[in-house]
């Protein structure tokens, strides 16, 4: 999947090498919900959080995306108010295309189409992959598995810190639990060797895969 978003970052740089990048700092919000929706974004660096607010004022995280995302692609469906709010979790490069100028694109280079399904695509499997994980996995593989995806924005390497700096507030509203839960789980991470945890973190790749796809255990 790595190899695969790799090729679909490179495609996308020749796509959108003329059009203009906007450069956003860390918390600062790209859209808010209810905004009204013209455009479709793409990530060119760093990464963002998606989150949604109920009438009551709860708060959600429903994703997270890094380099090589498109987000707010609604639009393209006739979507006229932003049904989320986005915000940058680290420095991020975004690229904002108008709708007229998204479709234009579409119609007129028979490769963009394939990159885009192609985005399309994986989402749809991370957000079955999401669905299945907060059924059937507990709190702390939750956060095992998000800790890898999050890594997954960097390098590639054995020890991946992640990019963005996430706190326990956020990573506790990515899996669905408190923080107190998860400052536990970070805890007991670090003493099995399987995190470094400073003020980044570091994740060390394959034995945090190893103990994520161990026999898991009573949900919690």
């Amino acid at each position: 999947m790595e190899c695969a978003k790799e090729r679909r970052l490179s495609d996308a740089t020749t796509f959108f090498s003329t059009m203009h990048v906007s450069k956003y700092e860390i918390s600062q919000v790209v859209y808010r919900q209810d905004d009204f929706a013209d455009s479709v974004f793409y990530i060119r660096t760093g990464q963002v959080k998606i989150t949604v607010t109920s009438a009551t004022g709860k708060e959600a995280v429903v994703g997270i995306l890094g380099a090589g995302d498109f987000f707010g692609e609604k639009v393209l469906n006739g979507q006229i108010l932003r049904m989320a709010t986005v915000v940058a979790l680290a420095e991020c490069a975004i690229k904002r295309i108008k709708k007229a100028d998204f479709i234009r694109l579409v119609h007129n280079d028979p490769k963009f189409p394939e990159l885009f399904i192609s985005h399309l695509l994986a989402r749809n499997t991370r957000i079955e992959e999401d669905l299945a994980d907060q059924l059937l996995n507990s709190s702390e593989k939750r956060l095992a598995r998000a800790l890898l995806l999050l890594a997954s924005f960097g390098t590639g390497s054995e020890t991946e810190p992640i990019p963005a700096k996430i706190s326990q507030e956020t990573l506790a509203e990515i899996i669905g639990t408190t923080r107190a839960r998860v400052s536990f789980f970070m805890n007991r991470f670090r003493r099995l060797g399987l995190i470094d945890y400073d003020g980044q973190i570091e994740v060390h790749r394959p034995l945090l895969k190893r103990f994520l796809y161990e026999k898991s255990e009573i949900r919690s």
